[in-house]
């Protein structure tokens, strides 16, 4: 099994490169059978946007502080235990921004697609699905749209519900609305075409972030699922990412 590595920064995620290089030996993403990521959730999900074009599925070890998206990461028996593991494939957002000036930006996120007010002005946003107004405005501090990876991050601190990671839908969940009152965002289908449109737009400004990209001064954002991109991930057998999963939304 021919393996390539993607590690964090801190010395103990590079230790552990060092170790498996010696051990398990190397190659480039372009040869490698599977990449091994060393780190937290955040390097994984940077590992997931710098291998984006690569075949390769991605196999994590967890040297961070959660590691929700990772296994256990132990040095011994690497080649079988990603020969046993179980696959996930999982399909990122595609987003289309429209800014100021009429210029077109697009990214992918794993995670999220965020907009989030510019100044200490509420924003003003109307909200369509398939085509289909469903919140003429929405007041609030921003809204996102979030993937079931990215259900345990930033949705679910905004109060979105966390999802299993192979459910087929997406999260719609505000941040801080105000407008109309107590409105708890939405479970859309994984084929949903969602717009925002930001109303005022000079005078309540707007930015847009996809997972870490992030483009000011935005007049509208297109969000689709990319079912062109799939990205698999792999996990031990005895690793209980369903149990994971059901903590987190029975005890958080």
């Amino acid at each position: 099994m021919k393996l390539a590595y993607f590690a964090g920064k801190k010395p103990r995620a590079q230790k552990a490169l060092e170790e498996l290089k010696s051990t398990y030996g190397h190659v480039s993403p372009e040869e490698a059978d599977a990449i091994v990521v060393l780190g937290g959730d955040g390097t994984m999900l940077q590992a997931l946007h710098e291998y984006e074009d690569y075949a390769a599925p991605l196999y994590g070890m967890n040297l961070g502080t959660l590691g929700f998206l990772l296994n256990e990461h132990k040095k011994d028996g690497l080649f079988e235990r990603i020969q046993n593991a179980k696959r996930f494939n999982i399909h990122p957002l595609h987003m289309t921004a429209t800014d100021k000036d009429g210029k077109k930006h697009k990214q992918v996120a794993f995670n999220e697609v965020s907009l989030l007010r510019e100044t200490h002005n509420s924003a003003k946003i109307r909200i369509s699905v398939n085509d289909v107004v469903r919140i003429d405005e929405l007041v609030c501090d921003g809204v996102m749209v979030s993937t079931p990876v990215g259900s345990t991050a930033y949705n679910s601190s905004a109060g979105g519900h966390i999802l299993p990671m192979d459910a087929n839908v997406l999260n719609l969940t505000p941040i801080s609305a105000f407008r109309p009152r107590r409105w708890p965002g939405a479970v859309l289908r994984n084929n949903s075409k969602i717009l925002f449109e930001v109303k005022k737009s000079v005078e309540r400004p707007v930015s847009v972030s996809a997972d870490s990209k992030e483009v000011r001064h935005v007049r509208e954002v297109l969000i689709k699922e990319a079912r062109k991109i799939t990205k698999t991930l792999l996990y031990d057998p005895d690793n209980t990412l369903e149990e994971r999963i059901f903590k987190e939304q029975f005890t958080g």
